[in-house]
């Protein structure tokens, strides 16, 4: 890193010569990596040795004494390799950390010392782009981090909001990352702590939603979340999501589509680029947009009956032309009982198709009679009871 440093001031300021301290510092880090070199150099050589790798087995205890009996390996040099792998991680080597981080992993007996590995190969995978391998490595820490005993409660809150941070370079990176992110965030102990010390990360939880092609049936749950937090937390993404499920206000919905969209495109994570050509795109924008017209368009439809078909598509900022193709792909593949009257340019929902009303009642009527069906049991089993 001293070197690249170097290599910068030399680009900017057009010259061959560096500063003094540039140098001082590059001396100090190359002394420091052959002390490290040499105090791992009896592991790292039995370690890039196959025949005597073949040696060890699951068993942390016995591997530490073989290797003390038979190649005067002890603790030191154990610990030795970690410090090694950490200034080889801090001088931006990243494969060479991983792999020393992995074998020391496989060595050391100290659990807080193992935990501290396991985060610094995430986040050389991470940094590597090997999002693959990050995965496996986010999910063993997540195991970790949800078994371990924490000194306090706020301990273990603190390392999930940290997982959940270092998951975004993944997610958003990763082939099924936008399934994997709900799966994760929405989990009772991760979203408990989202609420209540970072909810700023509720914008890429509700955008894993949106733009999932397959709607979940955590996501009404996740609506009433989005209701409770809007005091505490505000985001032009979850608030598109309060107008269309919470407060059905259309216009609002459709001025906060347009704050959505900026706000991908200035978000590290949600904005990610990609080159075609000569040309760069934000397909999650495209897919954002798409779904977030589906959501209003599903929503307004149950509840009326005719939709004109000119403040439909202002609703959801289309032109006319692309209006009237939009929707007729989009009642063609969805579930909506609806067709499109060409002379009064409207779409007719269907007469047999409920409204948001007629299904709330629907709903309570249910829950009165599950109510009084538990109720009934719970009598009969405290009449059941011999009297004491």
């Amino acid at each position: 890193m001293v070197d690249y440093a170097m290599d910068i001031h030399k680009s900017l300021y057009h010259t061959a010569d560096v500063p003094q301290d540039m140098v001082e510092r590059r001396v100090e880090v190359v002394a420091r990596l052959k002390a490290l070199e040499d105090a791992a150099a009896p592991l790292v050589s039995f370690l890039q040795n196959p025949n005597a790798v073949q040696e060890l087995r699951a068993d942390k205890q016995y591997n530490l004494q073989m290797l003390n009996d038979r190649y005067q390996i002890g603790p030191d040099q154990i610990e030795a390799l970690y410090q090694y792998a950490k200034f080889q991680f801090e001088c931006g080597n990243y494969s060479g950390a991983a792999d020393y981080l992995y074998q020391y992993r496989a060595l050391c007996s100290n659990s807080e010392r193992s935990l501290s590995a396991l985060w610094g190969k995430l986040a050389a995978e991470i940094l590597m782009q090997n999002w693959d391998i990050a995965l496996e490595e986010l999910n063993r820490l997540k195991e970790i981090i949800d078994s371990k005993s924490f000194s306090s409660p706020l301990n273990q809150v603190q390392s999930r909001i940290w997982l959940m941070h270092w998951s975004l370079f993944i997610f958003f990176n990763h082939d099924n990352g936008r399934t994997q992110i709900i799966d994760l965030f929405n989990q009772d102990k991760y979203l408990n702590a989202i609420q209540t010390s970072a909810p700023h990360l509720l914008r890429y939880l509700a955008t894993a939603f949106i733009v999932n092609k397959r709607r979940r049936p955590q996501f009404k749950e996740f609506i009433k979340v989005i209701q409770q937090d809007q005091c505490s937390y505000k985001d032009p993404i979850t608030e598109f999501l309060a107008c269309v499920y919470v407060n059905y206000e259309f216009d609002g919905a459709q001025k906060k589509m347009k704050e959505c969209e900026e706000v991908i495109l200035n978000d590290p994570f949600l904005g990610k680029r990609v080159e075609e050509g000569n040309f760069s795109t934000v397909p999650l924008k495209y897919e954002f947009l798409e779904n977030a017209r589906l959501f209003i368009f599903e929503t307004y439809c149950r509840i009326h009956q005719r939709i004109d078909m000119g403040v439909l598509f202002e609703k959801l900022n289309l032109n006319y032309e692309e209006g009237e193709r939009w929707i007729v792909n989009l009642i063609r593949n969805s579930k909506l009982d609806a067709k499109i009257d060409s002379e009064t340019g409207t779409v007719v929902m269907e007469p047999n198709r409920l409204n948001v009303y007629e299904q709330l009642i629907d709903h309570t009527k249910a829950l009165q009679g599950r109510t009084y069906k538990l109720v009934s049991q719970l009598l009969e089993h405290a009449q059941a009871q011999p009297a004491r």
